[in-house]
This record gives C-alpha cells, sequence and structure tokens, in this order.
C-alpha cells in the first residue's frame, strides 16, 4: 500500500474549499447586462412627439381672443356696491303682539284691584251676534269692560279680528281674564258683576278670593240696563255703585 504524499492531499484540500467561490463567481458573470440606447431609438421617440408650428399658435389666438380694455372696465370689480344690493322687504307684523297689546289695552281696568265701582260684564265670543252687539254698545257707553275666558278656538289672531269686527272701533275695553271667570264663579254667559266702591278691596287676582259681600252678580241674555237695576236691588252699596253706569247708558 503506498503512502500517501501529504503535498497531493493539501492541494486537493485547497481545490476543494476554491471550488463554490470559482462557481458562484463565473454565475454572477454570466447574468444578463442593459444595452445602451442607440441613436434610432432616439429619433424614433423623436417623431412621435407632435410639432407646433407657427400656423397652430395663430389658430389658438384667434379662438381664444384675450378681452379688450372696454370690456375689462365693464367687468363688476370684487368688492360689490352696498347700495347696489337688493333691500330686504319690511318684516311682516307681528299679529300676536298686536292682538296682546290690544286686549290688554289700558281702557280695562285692573279687575279686583281698584276702589272705585266696577261694572264687569263677562261674554263669549260664540254667543248669538245680536246679543254681543247690543252689550259691546251698552258696555261702551257705559265704560264697562268686556271679559272673556279664552282665546277662539285657541288662535290669539282669530280671537283679535273678531273683537275688532265686534267693537267696530268703539271704545270699549276687551280683556281675557280666566282668573275673574273663578273670582266671581260665573259659569254662564252673558254675566253682570257690580263691585261697589265700599267693598272689600282684594289683593289677590286668581282663585275665589271675592267674597259675596263684595260684589253683586245677575246672569241672563238682558240688557245692560235692566241687569243693573236687578244689582242695584242687592244692596245700598250696589244701588249707589250702579247709579254712574245707569246715567251713561241714560244719555
Amino acid at each position: 500500500m503506498l503512502a500517501s504524499d501529504p503535498s497531493r492531499q493539501t492541494s486537493r484540500s485547497l481545490v476543494a474549499l476554491m471550488l463554490p467561490w470559482t462557481f458562484a463567481a463565473s454565475v454572477g458573470a454570466a447574468g444578463p447586462s442593459s444595452s445602451p440606447v442607440t441613436d434610432v431609438e432616439i429619433a424614433r421617440a423623436q417623431r412621435s412627439q407632435p410639432t407646433i408650428t407657427d400656423q397652430d399658435i395663430e389658430n389658438a389666438r384667434r379662438r381664444h381672443t384675450p378681452p379688450s380694455a372696454d370690456a375689462l372696465n365693464r367687468t363688476p370689480s370684487a368688492s360689490p356696491r352696498i347700495d347696489a344690493l337688493p333691500q330686504p322687504a319690511a318684516p311682516p307684523l307681528d299679529l300676536g303682539a298686536v292682538a296682546e297689546g290690544f286686549l290688554q289695552s289700558a281702557q280695562a281696568p285692573r279687575l279686583g284691584l281698584t276702589d272705585e265701582p266696577l261694572l264687569l260684564v263677562f261674554i263669549s265670543l260664540s254667543m248669538p251676534a245680536a246679543t254681543l252687539t247690543r252689550l259691546v254698545d251698552q258696555a261702551s257707553r257705559a265704560r264697562a269692560p268686556l271679559i272673556l275666558r279664552g282665546l277662539s278656538n285657541g288662535s290669539l289672531t282669530e280671537t283679535v279680528s273678531k273683537v275688532q269686527r265686534l267693537t267696530a272701533g268703539r271704545a270699549v275695553g276687551v280683556q281675557i281674564d280666566p282668573q275673574a271667570f273663578d273670582r266671581y264663579a260665573i259659569s254662564a254667559v252673558p254675566a253682570f258683576v257690580l263691585k261697589s266702591d265700599t267693598a272689600t278691596r282684594s289683593g289677590c287676582e286668581a282663585e275665589r278670593c271675592a267674597t259675596g259681600a263684595d260684589f253683586a252678580k245677575a246672569v241672563g241674555d238682558v240688557s245692560l240696563d235692566h241687569a243693573l237695576r236687578q244689582l242695584a236691588r242687592a244692596s245700598s252699596a250696589s244701588a249707589l255703585a250702579a247709579r254712574p253706569f245707569l246715567q251713561r247708558l241714560e244719555r
């Protein structure tokens, strides 16, 4: 058996170690490489681009003519003229506010808060027209306010419209005062309440704070002068309180 040569074994080992690196280098050298752009390709790309001639520029100028100086002067400026803006219309009339002021007019006194004789005529707008017309005329002459429990169909504007047609310019006060109906226990209309100047002054304006001794009451579809004569028979104080109202009616 021949002894192996140490120098040959060393060479084989070196060759084995170098083989992978040699193979990798040969593979990298064999990869693809980018080709340079040729003059032919550049010329082809230039030919594919549109060519703008002087005629094309002239045609575009004709199609898009710039505005003249006169046209620019006619163009409105960016800042609007305030005086040229449309003016808002006058605000609509607030019928609700007018109605409330009308029904709470100064002609009607504060009910129950006066030391003078007080005559109240309780009505409803659903009463017959003839009755309402007669009472409005007589209340105007006697200077007695008309008292409503509430609004007609829940509408303030409808109520004031009906009241305006009913009063027709007569100087008569109209109030919506449901508390007065409770204070004087009014359950039917027309009703008439006469409060003398000697009656106890009531400081309350709600509930039933007035007593039977403070006022006289009549109910029925009668004229105001007839109701006053009936109220005057209630007491000497009522007779004295009814006198000025009857005198105004007789004028």
